[in-house]
């Protein structure tokens, strides 16, 4: 597996359309109001622009893409592993357009901010009624992760089973024409990267409330912080077998745990 990095050459003529892309989703309102899975409601540029200009962004950076239609379990995938790939706090702006247009693929994955301190400063940027406030929310968004791991980890195997059986076919069967391998076997990277991006996204968010944690015990004491500990530490146990999800193999030995972040999809 090769990595892509900023400093590749080969990226060098696309840097100068970053901004314009990213100013593109600012002037579309790509981000404008919640859907499902906390997800910007469905708009053109959502449905019909960033799935084509994502498809041709990553093609352009020589990283797998394919063109085959998406299962509804795949859909699905890409919608929960939005929560995760965010930032944590949405006051993170800049980061948040930043991370929507890495999660539609208009951007490489590696412009994500990797400060674990981006948290903590949204989460007291703010004016709060006391410091218990910044504690429960915290809290909250630890929970709020938890609750959501374990049903994109069963999204998770649903797809790689499938994929599984989509490469055994591709394969073995005297019907499947030679120009339909290299899109199925594109698909599969596609999926296994986000899973395992995810899962690199789900521990920098741990990094990052133990970091916002540590700080706001610093600057203001209080009880409730054994509350917002207690959430991180059930959001780690929760995070584990996220992280231990048996794969194909297409990254590597076969399994999430181990991964070196950041991932991308580029076979």
């Amino acid at each position: 597996m090769t990595l892509a990095t900023a400093a590749d050459p080969r990226t060098a003529p696309w840097r100068s359309g970053r901004l314009a892309a990213l100013l593109l989703c600012l002037a579309l309102g790509a981000c404008a109001g919640p859907g499902d899975f906390g997800r910007p409601r469905p708009d053109v540029f959502s449905q019909l622009v960033a799935p084509q200009v994502g498809f041709w962004s990553a093609t352009f950076r020589g990283e797998a893409a394919s063109h085959f239609r998406m299962t509804d379990d795949e859909e699905q995938l890409r919608d929960r592993a939005w929560r995760f790939i965010m930032p944590g706090h949405e006051r993170s702006i800049f980061q948040g357009r930043v991370s929507d247009l890495a999660h539609s693929r208009i951007l490489p994955v590696q412009l994500q901010s990797s400060a674990v301190s981006d948290y903590f400063n949204a989460l007291t940027s703010g004016s709060y009624a006391s410091q218990v406030s910044r504690y429960s929310r915290l809290a909250e968004d630890a929970n709020a992760d938890r609750l959501l791991i374990g049903p994109f980890r069963a999204n998770a195997m649903r797809v790689v089973s499938a994929d599984r059986v989509r490469m055994r076919t591709a394969e073995a069967s005297p019907h499947v024409a030679p120009s339909q391998i290299d899109p199925a076997h594109a698909r599969v990277v596609e999926n296994e990267g986000l899973i395992l991006w995810v899962c690199e996204r789900v521990g920098f968010r741990l990094e990052s409330y133990r970091y916002a944690l540590a700080n706001l015990v610093v600057e203001m004491p209080s009880r409730e912080a054994i509350r917002a500990e207690r959430a991180i530490m059930a959001l780690e146990a929760e995070a584990g077998p996220l992280c231990k999800l048996p794969l194909i193999g297409v990254f590597g030995d076969g399994a999430v745990e181990g991964a070196k972040p950041p991932v991308v999809y580029k076979g």
